[in-house]
This record gives C-alpha cells, sequence and structure tokens, in this order.
C-alpha cells in the first residue's frame, strides 16, 4: 500500500472529481482542477531541478495556491516545508537555512523579507510570487509569478510511484525557542493525525482507498480556522480532503469574516485552536447576526480550550457538538473529549486517551489507570522519525521503551474516576512555587473565567523565599477596567491559595502565535520591561 499523502489525494480526486475541494475568498477549485494545476506546478518545479527529497518552502497565508503547491511537492516525493508568515528576517533566515530550501513559494507581500534574507540562502536557487494584490517587486531576485509558472508545467498526473515511506517535515515553533522541524514518514503521520487510525474507536483505516470511497456518498464542508503553517490547520484540511469533503479557507484569522464564510458555504465542521480563536468567535457571533445553523460540529485542537469560553460556545450553540482534541505536531493526536453543557472542566481538557497514548512515570514506566495517577503523556506506534538535524534534542522527546518507539512531549495528565484523563500542561513551563507544582493551564482558565478578562498567560518569575511564584500578564476585554482585588478574589475561589498569582501585569494584548498557542517567552519578556500591577 502507498499510504502516501500525494496518494490519498490522488484517490479522492479520481472518486470524486467534480465535488469542490476548496473555496477561499471568492475562488474555489473542483478536486479536478486542484489536481491539474498541482501537477503543473509540480512539473514546474521539476523542470527547475526540485526533485525526491527537495525542500520547498510555502511561505503564504491560507489560500488555494498554498494547498497547490504542497500536494504538488508530494507529487514529487519532495517535502514541503511550513514558513511562519509573521516571522521577521532574521527568524526566517534561520528557517531557510536549517531546513536547507532549494525552492519557495510566496506571497508577494512577502517580498522584501525574502530579497533580505536570499542572499545568506546559498541552496535556494528558485523562487515563485503569489499575486496578492501587493506591488512588492519579486523581479529583483529572479522570482517569477506563480501562474506564468503554473502555464508552463504539464497538467497531467505522470509521476512515478511513492512510497510511505517518503518524509514530511512540520516545522514547529513551541511555546519557546527556535523552530523544529517534526520529521514524520507519511504513513506515520497520516495514521497519527490524518484519519489513518479512527480517532473515536481507535481502528485502523485498513487500505488507502477507504477514505476516498466513503466521500463518494457524501461528505461535510470544513473550516479549518488556523493558518495552514500549523499543523491542527494542515491536518484538518489534508484529512477532509482525503475523504472528498470540501475545505474553506479565509485567508487570516478575522472573526467576522470566518463566520460570514460559514454562512456563505454551509459549514458543517469548524477546526480552531484554543481560547486565542474561540473568545473572538463567540464574540463575533454575539455581536452579529449571522446564520450558523449549518454548523454541526466545533473541534479545538492544541491549545487550551478554557472552561468559560465552552460554556460560552454552547450557550450561544447549544445544537452544535463540541470536542476538545489533544496532541501536538510532534505526538499527533492524543486523546479528544465530547464538552456538555454542565460538564465541569475547569482544571483543565479531560478526554479519553487514543489507543497509541499513555502515562508515564519519571523512570518510563507505564502509570496504572487509577483515580489520581498523574503522568507524562506519551504515544506509541506512528511517531516522528525525529527533529530534523537536531540528534540531541531529538533523543530528549523520542525514546525507544521496552523496543518500542514512543514520543513523550512533556504534558502531564491525571487519571480521573471513570478512566478517562485531565490534562495539566506542559512540565517545562510548570511554575515550582515552594515545592509546590503549579501548572500555567489551570491558572489561565481560572482568570479567563472572570468577566473581565479576555486572555492571559501565567508565568514563574523569581522569588527569595519561594525560588519561583507565580505571576500573570492579563489582558482585559474592550471597554473594561480590571479590578486586581477582585480578580484575585475570583481565582481563589477555583484555585488552591499557591495557585494565585502574586504578581500581575496587564498588556494592551497578549502574545500569542499565529497559531493561537501561548507565547511564554514574549510573557517572560513582557514582564521583565514593564513595571507589574500586583
Amino acid at each position: 500500500m502507498a499510504l502516501n499523502i500525494a496518494d490519498l489525494f490522488e484517490h479522492a480526486v479520481d472518486a470524486v472529481p467534480d465535488r469542490i475541494a476548496v473555496a477561499c475568498g471568492d475562488r474555489q477549485v473542483t478536486y479536478a482542477e486542484l489536481d491539474a494545476r498541482a501537477n503543473r506546478m509540480a512539473h514546474h518545479l521539476a523542470a527547475h531541478g526540485v526533485g525526491a527529497g527537495a525542500h520547498i518552502g510555502v511561505y503564504s497565508r491560507n489560500s488555494i495556491e498554498a494547498l497547490e503547491t504542497m500536494y504538488a511537492a508530494y507529487k514529487l516525493r519532495a517535502i514541503a516545508i511550513n514558513v511562519n508568515y509573521r516571522y521577521v528576517a532574521a527568524e526566517l533566515r534561520y528557517l531557510f537555512d536549517n531546513s536547507d530550501l532549494v525552492a519557495l513559494v510566496h506571497e508577494r507581500r512577502y517580498a522584501d523579507l525574502v530579497a533580505e534574507v536570499l542572499p545568506d540562502v546559498e541552496k535556494l536557487k528558485h523562487v515563485i510570487a503569489v499575486e496578492d494584490g501587493s506591488d512588492a517587486d519579486y523581479t529583483r531576485y529572479g522570482g517569477i509569478d506563480y501562474e506564468t509558472a503554473m502555464a508552463e508545467g504539464s497538467p497531467d498526473r505522470d509521476f512515478g510511484e511513492r512510497s510511505g515511506d517518503d518524509l514530511y517535515i512540520l516545522y514547529t515553533g513551541g511555546t519557546t525557542g527556535y523552530p523544529k522541524g517534526v520529521l514524520w514518514r507519511h504513513e506515520d503521520v497520516w495514521r497519527a493525525l490524518g484519519g489513518g487510525i479512527d480517532f473515536v474507536t481507535g481502528e485502523y483505516i485498513p487500505d488507502e482507498w477507504t477514505l476516498a470511497q466513503r466521500g463518494k456518498d457524501g461528505a461535510l464542508v470544513r473550516l479549518p480556522v488556523a493558518p495552514l503553517i500549523h499543523g491542527a490547520a494542515q491536518w484538518a484540511a489534508f484529512g477532509a480532503m482525503f475523504g472528498g469533503s470540501t475545505v474553506v479557507l479565509v485567508p487570516q484569522f478575522d472573526p467576522d469574516e470566518i463566520w460570514k464564510a460559514v454562512q456563505r458555504h454551509g459549514v458543517q465542521v469548524m477546526t480552531i485552536v484554543g481560547d486565542a480563536m474561540a473568545r473572538p468567535l463567540i464574540e463575533a457571533y454575539r455581536g452579529g447576526d449571522y446564520d450558523a445553523s449549518s454548523l454541526v460540529a466545533v473541534s479545538s485542537h492544541a491549545a487550551l480550550f478554557s472552561h468559560s469560553v465552552k460554556q460560552d460556545f454552547l450557550g450561544e450553540l447549544p445544537n452544535v457538538v463540541l470536542t476538545d482534541a489533544i496532541g501536538s505536531s510532534e505526538s499527533g493526536f492524543t486523546g479528544i473529549g465530547v464538552v456538555g453543557k454542565d460538564a465541569d472542566h475547569t482544571a483543565g481538557p479531560r478526554v479519553s486517551m487514543g489507543a497509541q497514548a499513555v502515562l508515564l512515570d519519571d523512570e518510563d514506566n507505564v502509570v496504572e489507570a487509577v483515580p489520581g495517577a498523574t503522568g507524562r503523556l506519551a504515544r506509541r506506534a506512528h511517531v516522528p522519525l525525529g527533529y530534523y538535524k537536531d540528534p540531541d534534542k531529538s533523543k530528549t522527546i523520542f525514546v525507544e521503551i521496552g523496543g518500542e518507539r514512543y514520543v513523550i512531549p512533556g504534558d502531564y495528565a491525571r487519571y480521573e474516576d471513570d478512566g478517562t484523563v485531565t490534562l495539566l500542561g506542559r512540565g517545562s513551563q510548570c511554575v515550582n512555587t515552594g515545592g509546590e507544582k503549579v501548572f500555567p493551564e489551570e491558572v489561565e482558565g481560572a482568570l479567563k473565567a472572570h468577566p473581565d478578562v479576555f486572555d492571559a498567560l501565567v508565568i514563574g518569575v523569581p522569588d527569595e523565599r519561594l525560588g519561583q511564584r507565580v505571576a500573570a500578564v492579563v489582558q482585559a476585554r474592550d471597554g473594561r477596567e480590571l479590578d486586581l482585588a477582585a480578580l484575585e478574589a475570583h481565582v481563589r475561589t477555583q484555585l488552591a491559595g499557591y495557585k494565585v498569582p502574586r504578581s500581575i501585569w496587564v498588556a494592551e494584548q497578549v502574545g500569542r502565535t499565529p497559531s493561537g498557542k501561548p507565547d511564554y517567552t514574549w510573557a517572560q519578556k513582557y514582564a521583565a520591561e514593564h513595571a507589574r500591577r500586583v
């Protein structure tokens, strides 16, 4: 079996060629049209020396062209590299060099940054620019127009055989440090993130044609809200398309535009990344006049989705099934929970673990599933090969235990009475205050449950007596003035006293990555450079 991203996509093309594959803005393309355009781009790239194993940067907001380029890469057995469009020149220079780019497809708006960085990246020889209304000059470094490149390539699907061992790389910045390329085999990443294992039952999809054949009988309209540079959105799109669904894209996060797209296209499933997207979305819904009657499910991935925001969603959209999935670029899917109107998840996401997920203690022993037992969340079976060009870092997270490979991203979880687990948070961000461990996500959820708080990040700062004290950078809702004494009293009703922030900074906007993940490096820097309120 060729459990390969390009093959899985092509099976859907053959099953439903005339169905709308992707809609973005005023454009939409069928599966057959998208396939032909991806073939053209693949042939153009091949004519310019791009072949199997080569790395092609995709430097774009959400667009049809971004998906076309990724599929073109995989058709060639090449590797698409996601480029964060918020990076400044120094970060781009690092990523272009670290990922060994030989070709780059970028939106025209980023031409000035590309021009600044390109002289320092010797391997990058071929650049293609996508028109986006900008007037930035890409011809100064030999860039060519995307549609011109497209016209030069054949629409025929005449590529050689591919393999489930072909490589896929997803660069992830995580919450700290330089971006790292997570290196997967196609078959493994499909099993872990793309629908190759049923997320609910844990059963393996039997072959490469099953998802496409199921899609022939009907599929859903799906909107991944996050940017395609983020694994959650990328695999929400890929997985949907393997099953013949229609994918709706909005170029960049804009709550009102997203609700307009839901209404316009009859979106049935929306995937988001935690509070950073959920809260502005539900507030825009309340403030607008949108028809979301088509929507049947909203699923959050990869970031804190706090209890109070979940309840806001269920209050406004009571007929929508709300799910909270956990996982990461390194681990893939590790668990999912259905959120009920009266469920109490104030301590953190509460999920049923996937069939390949376990908890491990500090000696790498599997933790017995008894109520109250805690451990590090781990996943076995289909896991990455490691970090690209970083064997030392790989050894800290991708390990072999008893002859079986595991990925241990660093998240801690606790077993509950019903066999589910509550996700406690990332151990690397845990605050050790006077010997007590405090997980930021739990405190952030309590802070954001206050009606005057829009967003919050919790960090540890040095303390002479306690070693570290719990601190927070908080963003107030528009038009609200934070009463910090009242905020402290509110948090004390939900958490033990040692978890209550002893220092608080108030910022105009809390720093997050483009995908909505918390930027704890930003929070530490903000705290160091600004006067605190308490």
